[in-house]
């Protein structure tokens, strides 16, 4: 039983088998949610309560970033990263 969820297997299936890949691509990806998550901060207070916004921030952009990852949500372009390490 793994105590990641999802399971490092599962992940690196999505990244090639590359554990540097998916640490970039979860990286940049839990950039973005980060800076959405600030930019959206006031216009969510505005339109929620204290405890739906206490529930949507107790989940880390990493683990959210990893969630989509295995669900296919985000892809990447190899290249990209190959390219990076030149």
């Amino acid at each position: 039983m793994s105590l990641m969820q999802p399971p490092i297997d599962d992940l690196l299936d999505k990244a090639d088998n590359d554990k540097f890949l998916l640490c970039a691509v979860a990286s940049e990806r839990a950039r973005d949610i980060n800076d959405m998550m600030r930019g959206q901060r006031d216009r969510a207070i505005a339109l929620q309560s204290a405890t739906e916004i206490a529930k949507m921030s107790g989940r880390k952009a990493l683990s959210m970033a990893m969630d989509e990852i295995y669900r296919d949500e985000v892809g990447y372009d190899r290249r990209r990263y190959d390219n990076e390490s030149d």
